[in-house]
């Protein structure tokens, strides 16, 4: 599996093209046609031989990150966030910059120069800056430019008893899922989708489902796994080794009851764990496809992550092996009946 090289490699959202370029290498021998849209969205096709209700398998290519958006006369880099970042996490923090990956360290005021006022507040992007070792803003320019994006310089390694530790594993884990997906053969038509923007509004999805107009939806992503201290169960959102994770709604969709009640039923037959998302807060893809034209019957399947959105995040690898079961096993009891048919809600 490509977790590694995905989780390494830069595609903040906007930027993602590092990204499809490994995916568009795992997947071409294995799909019958493989297109880039207006926006970036990486688009593959597996045709099939029966009528069957058209399918459509997505996962968002981008991450969180930053964009460089000026330069001080010292050389030091003032940036914005790309999504949705907590700026408590970034002080201190190893960057890569721009194509050329440009390493870089954030830094901000040193503690024995800060009022005691100041010492009392979280540190605010605004008071942070990149500092790549350049001595005046000449400088800077010549290894750095506007509007380059930045992201976190976060080796992958395996760590503890099968667990991974990365970055952007919100969602190079559903890339890395969607690309073994499309290695087998399936006799429906069968559309994986590699979306762009999904942090910043969802919009690679949002165009891509437009395009496509598929009848079922299955958006896999990785979703945040808050099984930590000082937080009650009820509390954990989804917690690691525990499985994939359902999503019954969150603040963008409300899935699909009945292809919940399939991916169950497939859990429950396979002795395969699996758990339900327990916080609505968050949006993701589905939300965007659900409401494509005539509206699209879409589910998430997540793998659950620890610490998302900063620049590390652990998972559970028996957890994206078992998540890679349950789609397997739902894309091989897809009907092979009409379109309508598919799990009617009536």
């Amino acid at each position: 599996m490509l977790l590694k090289e995905l989780s390494e490699a830069s595609g903040v959202s906007g930027g993602e093209s590092e990204v499809r370029r490994l995916i568009k290498e795992a997947v071409e021998p294995y799909v019958d046609e493989l297109k880039t849209d207006m926006l970036g969205n990486l688009i593959a096709f597996k045709s099939g031989s029966k009528k069957a209700p058209r399918l459509m398998l997505s996962a968002h290519m981008d991450e969180v990150g930053l964009i460089v958006a000026g330069f001080e006369e010292s050389g030091l880099i003032r940036f914005s966030k790309v999504g949705g970042i907590d700026d408590r996490v970034l002080v201190s923090k190893t960057v890569l910059i721009g194509e050329k990956k440009i390493p870089g360290v954030i830094g901000a005021k040193a503690i024995h120069l800060q009022k005691p006022e100041e010492r009392k507040k979280s540190l605010k992007v605004e008071e942070l800056y990149i500092d790549i070792g350049a001595k005046s803003k000449e400088e800077a320019k010549k290894e750095v430019k506007l509007g380059d994006y930045v992201s976190y310089n976060t080796r992958y390694q395996e760590i503890g008893v099968n667990y991974a530790k990365g970055k952007a594993f919100d969602n190079r884990v559903g890339c890395a899922l969607l690309i073994e997906a499309l290695k087998k053969e399936y006799t429906f038509p069968l559309y994986g989708v590699f979306t762009v923007q999904e942090e910043v509004g969802m919009r690679g999805a949002a165009v891509a489902a437009y395009r496509i107009r598929p009848d079922l939806a299955l958006v896999i992503e990785g979703t945040t796994a808050a099984d930590v201290i000082e937080l009650k169960e009820e509390s954990y959102v989804t917690t690691l080794g525990k499985g994939p994770a359902l999503t019954f709604m969150d603040t963008s969709v409300i899935c699909d009851k009945k292809i919940i009640e399939t991916l169950v039923e497939l859990a429950e037959k396979e002795n395969i764990p699996i758990q339900f998302r327990r916080f609505t807060g968050a949006n993701t893809d589905a939300g965007k496809i659900s409401l494509s034209r005539e509206g699209v019957r879409s589910v998430v399947i997540s793998v659950p992550c620890r610490y998302i959105h900063n620049p590390v995040n652990i998972l559970s690898l028996e957890d994206v092996k078992n998540t890679l079961k349950l789609i397997e096993l739902f894309l091989d009891k897809l009907p092979e009946g009409g379109k309508k048919q598919a799990y009617a809600n009536d």
